[in-house]
This record gives structure tokens, sequence and C-alpha cells, in this order.
């Protein structure tokens, strides 16, 4: 369970993609090798407290200069699996985002117009030289997208209460074989195509599956929710089944019962607007 610092990085959650070793090339396989032998691997907090740090100089950085060497390491069934941070080309990604979150003033006054600028222009550059880069991790701040939990089963879920004084932080997540993953993303479209429109749901479960396919068909899928823990209290967050409520409305939809699937959404969208109250109240 990760120790918790002075200074903790909220709020978070992840979607995490764990690929065997064999999915490398040669020599970033060796590179990974060597990493998941190191005791004093860093963890998301680490990550999070270095991007911050980039933006406390002036000009701030917005994109590090370097690619992350750093990695999630797991073992699957005796096999080792990693999932690389990919810190520069998350960053390049975020950014592009940034304009759907905030004002332009706002974000003039965040992040510069030339620094902007900038690093939008590296990062085409990059992706000439690079075309099928894509990232192992997303995130989502002040949520879990609806559509990470249709990857994953309540029986996979995993919750560990924090330590006492708050010696080590909470944590709830859920790992999944990769075929598994995929194989819910294809019967979570069939049931949601027939039963309603076109939607953010259906985009973002189309989304999410097409990223899922760019990987080893043995990797190991991680929904975590990181960060995100110290914006529940350890009542609601021990109390949080949303992946049973998703695959529960469903599962409705597939037997045509609109009402049971309205009232298992209606559970998640209070659930999810209460963690939303909390950000606007910050």
């Amino acid at each position: 369970m990760p120790k918790v610092s002075s200074v903790i990085v909220p709020y978070a959650a992840y979607l995490r993609v764990y690929e065997p070793l064999a999915a490398f090339p040669d020599e970033e396989r060796a590179h990974w090798t060597r990493y998941a032998r190191r005791p004093d691997r860093p963890s998301y907090q680490d990550e999070l407290r270095r991007s911050l740090a980039d933006l406390l100089p002036t000009p701030p950085v917005a994109v590090p200069v370097h690619e992350s060497a750093d990695a999630f390491v797991t073992e699957v069934d005796g096999v080792v699996c990693v999932c690389p941070w990919r810190t520069r080309l998350r960053g390049w990604q975020a950014l592009g985002d940034l304009a759907e979150d905030f004002p332009e003033p706002v974000l003039d006054a965040l992040i510069p117009p030339v620094v902007r600028r900038q690093s939008a222009q590296d990062y085409e550059r990059w992706l000439e030289r690079n075309p099928d880069a894509r990232p192992w991790i997303r995130t989502a701040t002040w949520q879990v997208p609806i559509n990470w939990f249709v990857l994953v089963s309540d029986a996979e879920r995993e919750y560990e209460e924090g330590g006492d004084e708050a010696a080590t932080a909470p944590v709830l997540r859920y790992r999944t074989p990769m075929v598994q993953a995929r194989r819910r993303v294809a019967r979570g479209l069939r049931a949601l195509r027939e039963a309603v429109d076109e939607g953010p749901l259906i985009d973002g479960l189309v989304d999410v599956g097409r990223w899922l396919e760019e990987f080893h068909p043995r990797s190991l899928v991680e929904l975590d929710y990181g960060g995100l823990v110290h914006a529940l209290p350890a009542g609601e967050l021990e109390a949080d089944h949303s992946a049973a409520d998703v695959a529960e409305g469903i599962e409705a939809l597939r037997h045509g019962d609109g009402v049971a699937a309205g009232a298992a959404y209606g559970r998640l969208v209070e659930r999810w607007r209460a963690v939303r109250d909390r950000r606007s109240a910050n």
C-alpha cells in the first residue's frame, strides 16, 4: 500500500495498461527488465509532484523537456508487466485539452499563450516522427468516467483502508485481463446501441475500446482511484461499487428494463455529483 507523504496531490483517477515485457522492442525491453528490479521505483504521486513543480518557474514548463524513463510494474501469472509513464506525451495531450476546461483568460494566466504555442509546435514535430504513439495511462480529475467502469467487474474490486494516523493511503482499484476488458466493451456497446441513441457514453466507450486494441492481448488493465480516494469520506469510499451499478444498468438495458437501468444510472450520477460538488467548493 502506498505511503502518504506530507504533500498529497489530489484528485486524479487513472486507467492503466500493463504490457508484458515481450510486447516491447528489444532495447526498450532491456531497459524495463532492469527497471523492474529496482527497489526504489517512484509512485504516481511522485509523477504529479514533478509536473506541478515544473509549473512554478517563470515561464512555466508546461511539458517535460525529456520523456520519462519511469513505469509502474506488476506481475501477472509470473510474467513481469510494465506500464510506462510517458509523462511528456500525456502532458502534450493534456495541454491540448485544457481549452475545454478553462476560459481563455484563466488559461492565459495559468500557462502563457507563447508557452502553449511552443508546446503545440513541439508536439506536432514529435508526432511526425512518432505517428503511432499512444499513452499507457489515461487520467481523469474529480471523477471516474462511467465508460471506464464498463471494463471491469465488481468481483475484481480491491479495497484497502488507510492505515492508522494516515500512515498509509486507502486504495480502491480494479484489475482485469485485457481479453475481459475488450469483451465487456463489445457487450456494453451492443446493449447501449440497441437501447439508446448515440451519445457521450457510447462515444466514450468506443474511444476507450479503440485505445485498448493498441495493446498486447495478454496485458492487464487497471482502474485506479488514485488520489481521488482523498475526495471521498472513508465510509463512502468503502461503499462505492460503481462498477456493479454500471454492470447492473447495462444488463437491465439488455433485457429492456428501462426502470432498473435508470435506477442504476441515478445512483452513479448522485455519487459522482457529490464528488464534483467538492471540486466547486474548493
